[in-house]
């Protein structure tokens, strides 16, 4: 496999993994403070770390109207969409289950990329995907047996969080390459605060419980984390993948979510669940295997 290749699958993989991490921090947050405020907050903090890392490596790039339109499209559906609906949902249901329903991302991502992109996915490409969706419905199973302590209307939230990230993949897509990394990643953050700036205000009078320094550690963490190091990540791997294939990399979100939900905040997690992981763990491997796709 091509040394290009394997790094952008680890680009992919730890943007993934890091953005599953969050789930657990989303949940700490989404208890101590409005979501609103906790994402513009979050787009606020990107922006100012983006904005001379983008001038230094990028120079003064000012994308076209096109561009910035797929750019703000990509701040509503994977910014404000999928936060909103994740944290909302966290407010209802364990860190342990919204990772799960993550899960979905691949398939969800995989229709779209050939219904939308019209990328020509191969047969094992859609195996792949099909083991991701059977492992949610391992997960699913478990949860109708009583496993769990999530709810039925966190976890529907969670999902129109599902749906927005698959928007923002098959959008970020659309635009690799034709914009910098850094800079592509500083106009969606710019976008994203605008639009969660007014939802914040209401909120406004929460910001006395950052003096807590470990709640203000979880924000930042959670800023430089989701809002900028797994974004440049994702952009960059997305240049030599297809979507259909990258999406099957979102199969690492639930995993780290699960990780960080048992060792972080002891949510119990069952023999079922491990199934489900390994189904989805196939998925990657089926996806990932020399020889499983054309080279992008």
């Amino acid at each position: 496999m091509p040394t290009a290749l394997l790094l952008a699958y680890a680009q992919l993989a730890g943007a993934m993994a890091l953005v599953g991490a969050n789930v657990a921090v989303g949940k700490l947050l989404a208890e101590a403070l409005p979501v609103p405020l906790i994402l513009a907050l979050r787009c606020l903090l990107a922006c100012l770390v983006l904005w001379p890392l983008a001038r230094w490596r990028d120079g003064r790039v000012r994308p076209g109207r096109a561009a910035l339109g797929n750019l703000a499209l990509q701040a509503l559906v994977g910014t404000v969409l999928y936060n909103a609906g994740l944290l909302a949902g966290l407010r209802l249901t364990t860190a342990l289950e919204a990772g799960l329903v993550l899960a979905t991302l691949p398939a969800v991502v995989a229709l779209g990329s050939a219904a939308w992109l019209r990328e020509s996915l191969t047969p094992r490409q859609w195996a792949a995907a099909g083991l991701a969706a059977g492992g949610m419905a391992v997960i699913t199973l478990a949860r109708l047996g009583g496993a769990g302590g999530g709810h039925a209307l966190g976890n529907a939230l969670v999902f129109c969080g599902v749906l927005g990230e698959a928007g923002y993949v098959l959008l970020a897509k659309r635009i690799a390459g034709r914009v910098p990394v850094v800079t592509a990643s500083l106009w969606m953050q710019a976008f994203s605060a605008a639009m969660l700036l007014p939802l914040a205000l209401a909120g406004i009078g929460a910001v006395p419980a950052l003096a807590d320094p470990v709640l203000a550690g979880l924000l930042v963490f959670h800023s430089l984390t989701a809002s900028v190091l797994c974004l440049l990540l994702w952009y960059a791997g997305l240049r030599r993948v297809p979507a259909g294939v990258a999406g099957v990399f979102t199969g690492l979100l639930p995993v780290s979510a699960a990780v960080v939900a048992v060792a972080v905040l002891g949510e119990a997690f069952t023999l079922v669940h491990g199934v489900g992981f390994v189904l989805m763990g196939g998925s990657l491997a089926l996806a990932t295997w020399p020889g499983g796709r054309a080279s992008a």
